[in-house]
């Protein structure tokens, strides 16, 4: 019944915004358009699409305004107006109850709220979706007397959540059966990122072990602080860590009265992700204004301090090698390299042309080099790459979508910081470094580090298996020692008429060489 009246309620939402008709509209069957007319009629629906769709997002919940700010990242799936207006959700929500807070301490840690705490402010310093965060003082312990935040998740989150994505999931499979470009577009696939990132973010222990990896990844670059975990009272519902005292990263003017070199800032920022990205693989894929901070105590002056760590994107070996040959490629302006990247790695049909893709790509491209950030949108170098990826019907890669995030937070921070700031120069060092060392001697030893376990294991018992090898297979082995034999003597043929042919050059070369002097002689 719960369920039933969700849906209904949805329906009404739908209805009200016109995002039936938002949606009929994009399908090309001819009896569909036909509905989309009939469904208009009678109603006004003269605010843009995507202010339609982003309020309606708005009323059906914070479930939906996290769902829409996943899907305004994808801007190889909508377009340019329905994107930016998607972007503009902010994850405004009321805080619930601090004692519904309180009781969800104590039944975690079983103990009352006092033998924790020393301190506790009940009234919480922010409020989101998934959970609200509290200031406090430990009371007991080894850290006794720290000062910590508390994040307390939200009660009764996972129904909620359970039957909403239901119901996502059940439209995106209307729209790939009925819409002509719903394959392409993948919505399943989409629901499914955001149904795992959503369950991802609900268990606080795993945000606790991912705050913990980055800290350790960032111990020895001075350039960021990551809180520290005391996970003597972390559990899935409530999470308590170091509290971090800074500026947020948006009031420009605060930090520039209190010296912060705001230039230096903004280049910061830039190795910071580069250096998740390519020499991790494990990045913050939420840096929005709102989990940025930059610390002014003496002692960390001037770095960055990350918060939530609710989202975070992992990179393959592969991943990471193909992205730092496609980055280096565009900023050496390689386009040929780039769309020869783009074949090899499989995500567009391998029949297609290398120089057509190369000429659309560099058409893309070109225009933006050279430019200041203020003149440059990496949101919109990404939308046009993503138009062109259509033409060339290029696979949707969903392991990079956080990383195209990412790239869209990076570049909105490092506008506000300094808009002179030249994205593709404070980079492209950073990336060729990088690239050195992964085809460098520094990478094979550590390769034959980490494989130096499984040859320690291998060599022991070598002997016994070339044993067992001769004794089971001589009949194949024979035939394979006559072949090997036979292309030695092929070989050792080759060597000598290439030894014969060099002495013979070699001998004709003095005797020329004799002659000549004879006859000046």
């Amino acid at each position: 019944m719960t369920r039933l009246l969700r849906g209904l309620f949805i329906v009404w939402v739908v209805l009200r915004h016109g995002l039936d008709e938002l949606v009929l509209s994009s399908f090309q069957r001819p009896g569909i358009r036909l509905l989309t007319r009939i469904v208009s009629v009678g109603r006004n629906l003269d605010a843009p699409r995507g202010q339609r769709l982003r309020e309606a997002l708005e009323r059906l919940g914070p479930i939906f305004v996290k769902f829409g700010q996943v899907l305004s990242t994808r801007r190889d799936l909508l377009p340019p107006d329905i994107a930016d207006e998607l972007a503009r959700l902010q994850d405004r929500v009321p805080p619930f109850d601090s004692a519904i807070a309180v009781a969800t301490i104590e039944r975690a840690f079983g103990k009352p709220l006092d033998a924790v705490f020393g301190h506790f402010d009940r009234t919480p310093v922010a409020s989101a979706s998934i959970a609200q965060v509290h200031f406090a003082t430990l009371r007991e312990g080894r850290h006794g007397g720290r000062e910590v935040a508390v994040k307390v998740l939200r009660p009764n989150m996972l129904p909620v959540i359970e039957k909403d994505l239901s119901l996502m999931r059940m439209m995106a499979g209307w729209v790939e059966k009925l819409s002509a470009d719903g394959k392409r577009l993948k919505p399943l696939e989409v629901v499914a990122e955001f149904d795992k990132y959503l369950h991802d973010e609900l268990d606080l222990l795993r945000e606790a072990a991912n705050a913990a990896q980055l800290r350790r990844n960032m111990a020895g670059l001075d350039l960021v602080l990551i809180p520290e975990m005391f996970w003597d009272y972390c559990h899935t519902e409530v999470m308590v860590m170091e509290r971090m005292h800074g500026v947020p990263i948006n009031r420009v003017d605060e930090l520039r009265q209190k010296g912060v070199d705001i230039p230096k800032l903004a280049r910061d920022g830039v190795t910071i992700f580069f250096t998740q990205v390519f020499r991790d693989g494990f990045f913050h894929a939420d840096m929005h204004p709102g989990n940025i901070q930059v610390s002014v105590e003496p002692a960390t002056f001037g770095r960055y301090i990350s918060l939530d760590f609710g989202i975070v994107g992992t990179l393959t070996e592969f991943d990471k090698e193909y992205l730092a040959q496609n980055f280096t490629a565009f900023f050496r302006r390689d386009y040929k390299r780039v769309a020869e990247l783009h074949i090899e790695s499989g995500w567009v049909p391998p029949e297609t042309r290398v120089d057509e893709l190369e000429s659309a790509i560099r058409a893309v491209c070109e225009p933006y080099f050279d430019r200041p950030l203020k003149e440059i949108s990496l949101g919109m170098v990404l939308m046009r790459l993503f138009q062109t990826s259509r033409r060339f019907h290029v696979e949707i890669q969903p392991q990079l979508v956080l990383l195209q995030k990412t790239l869209l937070n990076i570049e909105g921070l490092g506008r506000e910081l300094d808009p002179e700031l030249d994205l593709w120069n404070t980079a492209k060092p950073f990336l060729e470094k990088w690239m050195l060392e992964q085809v460098g001697p520094q990478k094979l030893l550590q390769q034959l580090k980490a494989e130096a376990p499984q040859y320690a294991k291998l060599l022991p018992a070598l002997p016994r298996l070339l044993q067992d090898y001769l004794q089971h297979r001589p009949h194949q082995l024979r035939a394979e020692l006559d072949e090997l034999l036979a292309e030695q003597r092929r070989t050792n043929r080759l060597l000598q008429y290439i030894i014969y042919g060099g002495i013979g050059f070699v001998l004709g070369l003095i005797v020329t060489q004799v002659m000549l002097r004879i006859r000046l002689w």
